[in-house]
């Protein structure tokens, strides 16, 4: 089968076409024929320096939808899925490929409705949006929310999200001016480009501060943001974008009573796959019914997922990006 491989850690341009043999799923596993892999920041990071990844060589991809190709033993018995259903699934490594394996557990099965285009946007971007809202996060209506990285695919998702949830004022963080557009359809009140933030959320607020706010980015933009909260306000950690030194924060960061979580939507699926499996569940249901909309804003032939990743490192894009693998009927 053809798939995307890594032999040595570097540029987008270490990402290469080759024929590899097709993976048998073991026990509590299942393969899939991949139909679309999506395209995410932590796959660019495990390209470039290693993150994640065990080994070399390493075959790259998160999320994928498809069908089902074969089932493991076990795989159909804790799961009731069978071959041929379609799916999208969250994997460890692998999605950059004809054929994936998945841990059974994080196979969801897909509402009447949702193709499996748009099934491929969502394995990490809706789990991850709700779980920061509702989970890490404990929304509560008209609160307010500040969002970094507004216009990505999980602050498309946010912005939509906490919008059904009654938030108060919502306001993005994206990294250039045309970016705002996009982020402000996505249910955005406001959004500033960069360190406007800053001074921005003291006028959105009136000087009171962010209830809850989302942090993909981390160094400098983490401190800011953590300044920038009301008391008794949250910030949610989900990411080191920026690629400087782990966060630490002291007890006086911390007065009047603002607190700090951190989320990894790859974690769950490691340490509690039932709690993806409702996290998933109920957001793609959210998207079948049209309540929730992710777009698509870049769609690439597999051979191409060098370019998929220039786009992304270009920080010109918005939404989500996919690789085009296999039949999608």
């Amino acid at each position: 089968m053809r798939a995307i491989v890594v032999e040595e850690f570097g540029g987008p341009e270490v990402l290469k076409l080759t024929e590899v043999p097709e993976p048998e799923p073991g026990p509590g596993r299942l393969s899939i024929d991949v139909a679309y892999a999506g395209v995410n920041f932590a796959e660019l990071k495990a390209r470039s320096v290693g993150y994640r990844v065990a080994s070399l060589p390493y075959l790259p991809g998160l999320e994928v939808s498809g069908r089902i190709r074969a089932l493991g033993p076990g795989a159909a018995e804790s799961t009731g899925l069978r071959v041929g259903q379609p799916v999208a699934a969250l994997i460890g490594s692998g999605g950059y490929a004809e054929v994936a394996l998945a841990d059974a557990d994080t196979v969801f099965a897909l509402p009447a409705g949702l193709s499996l285009r748009i099934a491929a946007t969502l394995p990490t971007v809706l789990p991850t949006a709700h779980g920061l809202l509702h989970r890490a996060g404990r929304l509560r209506a008209g609160e307010s929310v500040l969002v970094h990285g507004a216009a990505g695919g999980v602050g498309t998702a946010v912005g939509q999200l906490a919008r059904l949830a009654g938030a108060g004022r919502i306001l993005g963080v994206v990294s250039g001016a045309a970016k705002v557009e996009h982020a402000l359809r996505s249910g955005y009140d406001e959004v500033f480009v960069g360190d406007e933030f800053v001074d921005g959320v003291g006028r959105a607020t009136e000087g009171r501060g962010i209830d809850l706010a989302l942090d993909s980015v981390g160094g400098e933009t983490f401190r800011r943001t953590l300044a920038a909260l009301a008391p008794f306000g949250r910030l949610v950690s989900f990411g080191n974008a920026g690629g400087e030194p782990p966060w630490q924060v002291g007890q006086t960061d911390l007065y009047p009573g603002r607190s700090v979580a951190g989320f990894s939507i790859l974690q769950l699926s490691q340490s509690a796959p039932a709690e993806l499996r409702a996290l998933a569940e109920e957001t793609f249901a959210l998207v079948a019914a049209g309540s929730v909309e992710l777009p698509v804003s870049a769609e690439l032939p597999l051979s191409e997922a060098a370019e998929a990743h220039r786009l992304i490192e270009s920080r010109t894009t918005t939404g989500k990006l996919l690789l085009r693998v296999g039949d999608d009927d």
